[in-house]
């Protein structure tokens, strides 16, 4: 595959999976509201407009996949991108998909 832009099976693989992940729409606005901030389960659930639950279950993905982390503070869970890159994929789909 000289010529190719991910040049291994593996790689296009492990990106295909990622993808998956983003590709929900329900994940990709949790992700949109995250940004560079860390938030409570809880304000995500107000910001996004659903379950706690089904949020839970989104996250729960994402934290999977290794797209986010989280950080326990006395009975509240915060989560947050902890990967750059998925920070600079966010703010690219943001210019190509959001021109208003």
């Amino acid at each position: 595959m000289e010529n190719s832009l991910i040049a291994t099976d593996a790689d296009i693989a492990k990106a295909a999976q990622y993808l998956k992940a983003l590709g929900h729409p329900l994940r990709l606005k949790i992700l949109c509201q995250l940004g560079e901030n860390r938030i409570s389960v809880q304000d995500i659930v107000e910001r996004v407009g659903t379950t706690q639950s089904n949020i839970s279950q989104h996250l729960g993905i994402l934290r999977e996949k290794g797209i986010l982390a989280c950080q326990k503070d006395a009975n509240r869970v915060y989560y947050y991108v902890d990967n750059i890159d998925t920070l600079r994929l966010i703010k690219l789909l943001k210019e190509i998909f959001c021109k208003t």
